[in-house]
């Protein structure tokens, strides 16, 4: 049975990550407003836990989250816990219609992954976390700017890393075949991989994956519910932040079945399987509240049966 407060090492970095990790882009309204208060008792409920990985980006509520992960972890010893975030987007004065952060501050994300852009923006993210350093720091979302990001971003990391203002680079994508490259020409200490390695989503097994275990590099995996549709697969849920299509969505309603019948949740052997791959260090969950804190750790430790892995790859 799993232990997600097991500290094991980030890749070839000197960092170690809990197994389980907190997400923190529902600290940023992700969807749905929540206050300050509920915001530090979800942090605390996860420290509790003995989870000592926490991640965020300045995107998740336009500034929100990274100032409530910062407040809630500032009374924390700074040496017992991993924190990132990440660069890419700058945050301009105005009102953004399509955010999916609720209540979000009057800030517009815009992506800039020029060398500049980068170092002002880290000098941001620590005025918003309070601090004076990050662990990690991951490229965010470079899909249309691979080169930008390569040329700009990734320099101005190494540069903060030598001065010790970070402890290591890393990437953080929605894709695996970028990331796989940024491996490939040794950019990266480690990767944040989200929704890739899913029980509906294994595309990484074809690229990231292999080449993360190879070179030594740290995954940590996000998104291992899709967004919400292998947490409860019912009408209107999401996968990838949209409504899950009508074909995903059977599918994950195919896998629950196959789940209920060996009387396990759906939550627990998506949340297990994210982490079982070798070169996986950490999964990250998001949680709004305490309660759901808890409900990821139950499903972390469930213990679960040796013949429902074979029969939740017969879903086609």
């Amino acid at each position: 049975m799993p232990d997600p407060a097991e500290r094991v090492p980030l890749g070839r970095t000197s960092l170690t990550v809990t197994r389980l990790g907190l997400g923190c882009a529902a600290l940023g309204n992700l969807y749905d407003a929540m206050d300050d208060a509920q915001a530090q008792a979800t942090a605390d409920a996860a420290w509790a836990a003995g989870l000592r990985l926490f991640d965020t980006a300045p995107l998740y509520g336009h500034g929100l989250s990274e100032r409530r992960i910062g407040a809630a972890l500032r009374a924390r010893p700074r040496e017992q816990y991993v924190l990132t975030t990440k660069v890419g987007r700058r945050l301009v004065p105005g009102r953004d219609p399509g955010t999916i952060f609720a209540d979000a501050p009057a800030l517009v994300p815009v992506f800039d992954f020029s060398y500049d852009a980068v170092l002002r923006g880290v000098d941001e993210s620590l005025a918003r976390l309070g601090g004076s350093r990050i662990d990690v720091l991951h490229v965010h979302d470079p899909d249309a700017h691979e080169a930008e990001a390569t040329l700009g971003a990734f320099r101005a990391l190494a540069k903060l890393r030598e001065e010790r203002v970070i402890g290591a680079v890393g990437a953080g994508m929605n894709q695996s075949a970028m990331l796989a490259r940024f491996i490939e020409r040794g950019l990266v200490d480690c990767v944040l991989l989200a929704g890739r390695y899913t029980l509906l989503d294994q595309s990484a097994l074809a690229d990231l994956l292999p080449k993360a275990a190879a070179a030594c590099v740290g995954v940590i995996v996000g998104g291992v519910f899709n967004s919400g549709l292998l947490a409860d697969p019912r009408p209107g849920a999401h996968f990838d932040y949209a409504p899950a299509p009508p074909a995903l969505l059977a599918r994950a309603r195919s896998l629950a079945a196959i789940c209920e019948r060996h009387g396990v949740p759906l939550g627990a052997a998506a949340l297990q399987f994210s982490a079982s791959h070798p070169a996986v260090a950490s999964v990250l969950v998001g949680a709004r509240s305490p309660a759901e804190v808890e409900q990821a750790l139950r499903w972390f430790a469930q213990p679960l049966p040796a013949e429902l892995w074979p029969a939740l790859r017969s879903v086609p």
